[in-house]
């Protein structure tokens, strides 16, 4: 009977060394394997972005912001439906799902906001702090 319970000791001392030794190794491997899966030349660091918000906005046919600036920077891009936009100054853009995103540097002055017959969802991604300035007028806002 005493060499039993030895047995059963040795055993179960075998288990849980092969055990802690798999945990080990695995626990080890996996974030290298991840990283080596996924990039190539290493993972890339994850720097602050605090100071950044992503926002989805629905403007309704018509409805536009008042020219604005961002003491960073913005980008907009249409995901669904007919937007606008226009940097002080300049043309009036239309934007389009799957075109490519606008781009307001910090400072620039600029509007944006759907066609006058259809709606648009704006993917947003702002970095910094908004100064407001007056209404859009109708003449800007239709491309006059």
């Amino acid at each position: 009977m005493a060499e039993q319970l030895r047995s059963r000791g040795r055993l179960a001392l075998a288990l849980a060394a092969s055990a802690i030794f798999v945990w080990l190794l695995v626990g080890q491997q996996s974030p290298t394997a991840a990283a080596q899966t996924n990039f190539v030349g290493g993972a890339p660091s994850r720097p602050d972005s605090s100071d950044i918000r992503a926002l989805r906005l629905r403007f309704e046919p018509g409805s536009r912001s008042n020219w604005h600036s961002h003491s960073n920077w913005q980008i907009i891009a249409a995901e669904e439906g007919r937007g606008r936009t226009q940097v002080r100054g300049g043309p009036m853009q239309e934007m389009l799902p799957g075109e490519s995103p606008i781009f307001a540097g910090p400072g620039v002055v600029h509007w944006h906001g759907a066609a006058p017959d259809e709606y648009v969802v704006q993917l947003t991604f702002i970095s910094g702090q908004a100064t407001w300035h007056e209404p859009v007028s109708d003449e800007d806002y239709l491309g006059r």
